[in-house]
């Protein structure tokens, strides 16, 4: 499966903002903004084209704002209510597969493949992604007792 830049970008502004939620969700504390500069260093995408893709994620309403010095973005939903299809459709601005209709050998086959990926996407939610990430990279963390 092929997405654009922006769409990979877009996934990975939306799953550090999930993953921020997840850390300050066990903390008492209301979930501060965090900065474009932050998301745009820790996955590594040009902040100017990020801005962009914030700007249309909270078009969206993936995405809220505040504004001024403590400002940045926040998820407008908890990360298990977002799933990475419906960000990717969002983002790609899919109306459907783009197949051929026509009869061929192939048709049906290529419908169970999109059936199969969309069902993937579809069902796999930021909070998800952030606890699998999590746990997974929780294993590697060197324990220094002696």
């Amino acid at each position: 499966m092929n997405i654009s830049v922006k769409s990979e970008y877009a996934l990975k502004a939306v799953f550090d903002l999930a993953s921020q939620y997840m850390n300050e969700r066990r903390s008492s504390a209301p979930m501060p903004p965090v900065k474009i500069a932050d998301i745009a260093k820790r996955q590594k995408i040009p902040q100017k084209f990020l801005e962009l893709i914030l700007a249309g994620l909270k078009q969206s309403g993936f995405v809220d704002s505040r504004r001024g010095a403590e400002g940045g973005y926040l998820l407008a939903r908890a990360p298990d209510s977002i799933t990475v299809g419906e960000v990717l459709k969002t983002v790609e601005n899919v109306k459907n597969s783009g197949r051929s209709s026509q009869d061929d050998p192939f048709t049906d086959i290529w419908l169970r493949v999109d059936t199969a990926v969309s069902d993937v996407l579809d069902h796999t939610t930021f909070g998800d992604l952030a606890r699998s990430w999590q746990e997974r990279h929780a294993k590697y963390v060197p324990n220094w007792d002696i």
